[in-house]
């Protein structure tokens, strides 16, 4: 038996009323379906009907928009030079380093002011650290422009040192400027001591007070990597361990003697050791100085040989942190001295012992003629942590080549003066490259990681024009001077003829 209540059936159904169930269930989704069809035409009926016909206003409806409806048109091409089509077009250019720094010129492409500071830079954190790198051809302007760098950066209190001035053209700018400029060799009767131990800074690279230990412990380090990289440089080679145990004692027992040891004293010790507490594994002092022999020797050039005069006793000069600039002139030496590599490193070691203060404000070590250091392993150490402490000491280091190729020229690939060299480079956040031979545009690319446009812009860059890498961004910038400043960056006035 069944109750039938509306359309819900409770209880048994048989085989009849299923199948008539079925077939209404199977009806109904058929109209359903038919039903939505029908919808889903006339929806797009409707649709289609919205493009077609001329109800709207040919102009659309009035509002805010209006006469912006789509239609076909054609533009006339139209030819003119680019002084119209500047104002009726504005191209998009990079918006520049803003105004904070030293002037340097104008940029070529926003024709805007191109200013610029490396500590400033590094404080907005646009660089990573404050070193430059420049290279261009002769006659392209780079010595001028880092010349008008230390001029305006003096303005600003940014000091300047040039630890090996090989052509005397420092001097000028340097007394300009109210500074001192060094001159060493010929009839000069100044000393420099490389051995000096420089001007203790108040507190390390962590901001800590330095106590006597570690003073004594920074100086001597100094001294001893100064020695070796000589040594080093002379013998053509590293030193073997039993030189080094001899220097090293040598070194001690001087400075153990003297306040300020000097290179003709430690000379002395290596070929002659005096009676003295012998280091460990060394019986007798004859066999101490059979193991410094060598070195003692080649460290004789720089008191006996043709640097005699330069090196062998104490400063003359006191290195004045207070001046703006501070050149050392070996221009007498003559710029194809064999002896430049130990002379610029040994005046590089003089100046950077006296820079080694995070509270002597910012300053500017300028490496002219850098490819004269490239060669050694051991001058390439010297100058790679120097570099590496560059931000602790608010110092802005700068490497002036000939070629960014130069730094391939030092080892064969994988060498250890390559990896050096490229580690120098990696080591300089700013990089600006002036006119290159088109020979050295392969290379150029390469090292720098330029791309095309840029590539091809190198050699069509003009006199005093640059190509200015700093981080992540590129500008062209044309380098402007006063009158004063070409009369004291000229490097080429013997070649112009000045009569009116």
């Amino acid at each position: 038996m069944t109750t039938d209540f509306g359309t819900l059936i409770v209880g048994e159904e048989d085989k009849k009323t299923r199948r008539a169930r079925l077939r209404r269930e199977k009806q109904l989704a058929r109209e359903n379906r038919k039903r939505r069809a029908g919808e889903g035409k006339h929806r797009r009926d409707q649709e289609k009907q919205l493009w077609v016909g001329d109800y709207l206003h040919p102009e659309g409806l009035p509002g805010p928009e209006v006469g912006r409806s789509w239609r076909p048109g054609a533009v006339r091409p139209s030819r003119a030079t680019m002084r119209p089509l500047r104002v009726l077009y504005p191209f998009l250019a990079e918006s520049g380093l803003g105004a904070r720094g030293m002037f340097i010129g104008q940029d070529a492409y926003n024709c805007g002011a191109f200013c610029f500071d490396p500590w400033d830079l590094y404080e907005r954190r646009l660089i990573t650290n404050p070193n430059i790198s420049l290279a261009g051809i002769i006659g392209q302007g780079k010595s001028s422009l880092m010349k008008s760098l230390t001029i305006r950066g003096a303005a600003m209190g940014r000091k300047s040192y040039v630890p090996g001035d090989i052509k005397g053209e420092w001097s000028p700018v340097a007394e300009a400027l109210g500074g001192a400029a060094i001159r060493l060799g010929g009839a000069s009767p100044h000393r420099l001591n490389p051995l000096d131990a420089g001007v203790r800074p108040s507190r390390d690279v962590h901001g800590q007070a330095i106590t006597d230990r570690e003073w004594d412990v920074m100086v001597r380090s100094n001294r001893l990597g100064l020695l070796i990289a000589l040594a080093s440089v002379m013998l053509g080679r590293g030193l073997a361990p039993l030189e080094y145990t001899a220097l090293t004692c040598a070194l001690d027992e001087v400075a153990a003697r003297h306040a300020t040891p000097l290179i003709t004293q430690v000379v002395e010790e290596l070929l002659n050791p005096q009676e003295t507490q012998l280091p460990t594994g060394v019986g007798s002092t004859v066999e101490l100085a059979e193991m410094g022999r060598e070195v003692g020797h080649v460290l004789l050039r720089l008191v006996q040989g043709d640097l005699r005069g330069t090196f062998d006793g104490p400063s003359t000069v006191k290195f004045d942190t207070s001046l703006p600039m501070v050149s050392v002139d070996l221009s007498a030496f003559g710029p194809g001295a064999p002896a430049i590599p130990l002379l610029m490193t040994c005046t590089a070691a003089w100046m950077e012992a006296a820079l080694r203060d995070p509270d002597g404000g910012k300053r500017f070590i300028i490496y002219d003629e850098a490819h004269r250091l490239m060669g050694e392993s051991s001058l390439l150490e010297r100058m790679k942590d120097q570099w590496k402490l560059s931000r602790a000491w608010g110092i802005s280091n700068v490497l002036v080549l000939h070629r960014f190729s130069d730094l391939e020229a030092v080892g064969p690939q994988g060498s250890k003066e390559r990896a050096l060299a490229e580690g120098l480079l990696a080591d300089t956040s700013i990089r600006i490259v002036y006119k290159q031979a088109p020979d050295q545009l392969p290379a150029t690319a390469r090292i720098l990681g330029l791309n095309n446009t840029a590539t091809e812009r190198i050699p069509e860059l003009t006199p005093g024009q640059g190509l200015w890498i700093v981080g992540r961004r590129m500008f062209i910038v044309n380098h402007l001077r006063s009158r004063k400043e070409i009369e004291l960056t000229n490097t080429d006035a013997a070649m112009i003829d000045h009569e009116e």
